[in-house]
């Protein structure tokens, strides 16, 4: 069998070819379900003879695009990008002659991108392919990924609005709803009550209340699904956030589909485990007469396609641009007629922002292709949108404009605490006593400035908010600001042994800064970094430069005294001392590193081995005690008896010298069986205390 690829892909197919051949990289960017991966299978199949090294989010998603081709491939070696950063030390080994990044976004990732990159600086000959719906981090400083991975070598480039206008992907129809809006109506009800003037507060609460009836007398979901559902058997897709808002989801099902089928066939995929693949093969071969329902969580936003789904459901929020293509390129497949249905159930009355980029994107590639379509006098007539919550969604914009000036109200609210406290390291959970939450507000706005979430942050705004000492990025402290946050910390736990995680009430990341402070000592020394002052200050507090060794000899001394209180290290597993220390564990694991079992972890130095010695640590392998503790029974047998003719049955002190005497014949006889290592040295020992062998 010989892959064929559609039009557009071949083009892609000959571009990537040539740009490989010219600078050994090159990226392919195009939406979800165009059919992109063929790229690189066509690829691997042109070359049989070299070897790839396909890299991706996870083997499920690999394992699933080779099911859907029906091919196998011996020249590939698939890693998941987990995997590859597990195994760094076997990178060596691989020698790929190509490198395919699968998804390549998310080589931006911290630990990933760091494995990935010293993967291209092992093989800088390698060719290499990248395969992506957008080569953009939105949320992570827009990083564009295709320059600092591929040196903006896009060999094919295509949005979603491209793919839709030129026919490649099916028209969707786009149904705006709500399911929940309760959230949204107590947040303005609150900002309504937190107005200083009441001629505004009545106005305001006259909008409130007809958006309220409005939504009252909305139709609920179970009509517009009735609705829209043109395909009462058809296969959806639903997006959730988390296993718990599934769970939710779930149990809302009969009462949102009752109308398209009382008993609609329910899935679940959340997990890339034996039951989550039976449950999405179930839902892929489910051929019945009844509605079929797939609720998951990430694992379909990317790389993973069902070519018959009829639409997708978005239950899950999000802000990031990635997430929203990928899960509403479910239900769009190249090659496909029919045409599908997407369900937005989240945008509720916040912006449309995902919506407004596609169509931008259209309107962009009819202005390029104005033959498929041909000339329009209006854009709606060729993207279908149908907002079932248009006159609330009308009114509540309108509360909002008229709610703008409650900016102005939590800036007065910040300028006091300014000029009460001289800053505006304000709490997040700070209110005010007339119930601003000005804590929260002032976190807003840095998100919003930052771009983690939407908002009106104006140049004059921000320009008003620096005026009063604004902070726009906690991490950002000075000395004395960290100082009194590690004082507070230690007045209330009586240490500094701070969690990497750890976040002040103001939002300054504590753990994160110190973990720092500690990586620049390690580099530079401690002279180098602070000053006599600032290391008696940090003394003072009790400061943990080096946590492991820290941890290291307050275990070392528990051991130091289980050894003195019981003359041995012969610690069960499970121990735990009254202080709480998992001591067993801890002694199974210094056993692994001296024996060179766990190489995860840094060796022991000299003199830790020397004072394990000290405290009766063996540092031989168990296996090698073991052997010569019978060794030495057998030994003193010889001395006694004059012989080795230990009788099989032969018992001292509960070991069975007797059949491990035999044991060790048998394995002379037969060298290679398996069970204990029998070398020339131990054979030598035994000769010696005359061992008979026959």
């Amino acid at each position: 069998m010989s892959i064929h690829l559609f039009e557009h892909n071949e083009k892609a197919y000959q571009a990537v070819i040539s740009m490989l051949d010219e600078t050994g990289m090159a990226a392919v960017i195009h939406p979800t379900g165009t059919g992109k991966t063929m790229i690189a299978f066509k690829l691997i199949e042109d070359h049989p003879l070299n070897h790839f090294l396909w890299l991706s989010p996870s083997e499920y998603i690999y394992q699933t695009q080779l099911e859907n081709l029906h091919m196998e491939f011996s020249n590939v070696t698939y890693l998941s990008y987990s995997r590859l950063m597990n195994n760094k030390d076997s990178m060596s080994k691989l020698q790929p002659d190509y490198i395919i990044l699968d998804e390549f976004h998310r080589c931006g990732a911290a630990e990933w991108g760091k494995t990935v990159r010293a993967l291209l600086e092992m093989y800088p000959d390698a060719k290499r392919l990248g395969l992506s719906a957008t080569n953009i981090r939105y949320l992570d400083n827009q990083r564009n990924m295709a320059e600092e991975i591929f040196d903006g070598n896009i060999a094919s480039e295509m949005t979603l609005g491209e793919a839709i206008i030129r026919n490649i992907l099916p028209e969707p129809k786009y149904v705006i709803a709500m399911y929940s809006y309760q959230k949204e109506l107590q947040q303005l009800k609150k900002k309504i009550k937190n107005l200083s003037n009441q001629g505004l507060v009545a106005e305001n609460e006259k909008l409130f209340e007809q958006l309220r009836r409005a939504l009252e007398q909305a139709d609920g979901l179970d009509q517009v699904f009735e609705k829209h559902m043109a395909k009462k058997d058809g296969k959806y897709i639903l997006f959730c956030s988390d296993k718990e808002h599934m769970d939710e989801m779930k149990a809302l099902a009969g009462e949102w589909f009752r109308r398209v089928d009382k008993s609609p066939h329910v899935y679940t995929a959340f997990y890339n485990d034996a039951a989550t693949n039976r449950e999405f093969a179930a839902f892929k071969q489910d051929n019945s007469a009844h509605l079929k329902l797939l609720f998951c969580i990430d694992m379909l936003n990317e790389g993973i396609h069902v070519n018959d789904v009829d639409g997708v459901i978005l239950l899950r929020p999000t802000v990031s641009p990635i997430v929203y293509l990928q899960q509403i390129g479910r239900a769009l497949s190249t090659g496909v007629t029919k045409k599908p249905v997407i369900f937005d159930l989240v945008n509720n009355f916040d912006s449309l922002y995902s919506i407004d980029c596609l169509k931008d994107e259209m309107r962009e590639a009819m202005l390029l292709f104005p033959t498929v379509y041909g000339k329009k006098d209006h854009f709606d007539d060729c993207f279908r949108i149908v907002d079932e919550t248009k006159d609330c969604r009308d009114l509540f914009l309108k509360l909002q404009e008229n709610l703008h000036s409650a900016w102005e109200t939590y800036y007065i609210a910040a300028k006091q605490w300014y000029q009460e406290n001289r800053d505006l390291k304000v709490p997040k959970r700070y209110v005010t006593p007339t119930g601003l939450t000005l804590g929260a507000w002032i976190n807003t706005q840095r998100r919003v400035r930052s771009g983690g979430m939407s908002g009106n942050l104006t140049p004059e705004k921000i320009k008003k908010l620096d005026a009063i000492g604004m902070i726009w990025d906690v991490s950002d402290y000075g000395w004395s600001e960290a100082l009194h946050a590690l004082q507070d910390y230690y007045n209330a736990h009586g240490n500094l042994d701070i969690k990497a995680k750890y976040e002040t009430a103001d939002g300054f990341k504590l753990g994160r800064w110190i973990g720092n402070l500690r990586a620049k000592v390690k580099a530079k020394g401690l002279d180098q970094v602070l000053t006599g002052e600032q290391q008696q200050q940090l003394a003072k507090l009790g400061m943990i430069w080096d946590r492991n060794s820290e941890k290291w000899e307050l275990y070392f001394k528990a051991a130091e005294a289980y050894y003195k209180t019981h003359g041995n290290l012969d610690v069960a597993t499970k121990y735990v001392t009254e202080d709480g220390i998992p001591l067993g564990r801890w002694i199974a694991n210094i056993s692994s590193q001296v024996h060179g079992e766990n190489t995860t972890r840094s060796p022991l130095t000299d003199e830790q081995r020397q004072r394990l010695a000290g405290i009766g640590f063996s540092l031989e392998k168990k296996s090698a005690r073991q052997w010569n503790e019978k060794y030495e029974l057998a030994k003193t047998y010889y001395e006694t008896h004059g012989d080795l003719n230990v009788p099989v049955s032969y018992c001292v002190n509960g070991i069975r010298l007797g059949r491990w005497i035999s044991n060790i014949r048998t394995k002379r006889k037969n060298p290679g069986a398996s069970g204990m290592v029998l070398d020339e040295i131990r054979i030598q020992r035994l000769d010696s205390i005359g061992m008979n062998w026959k």
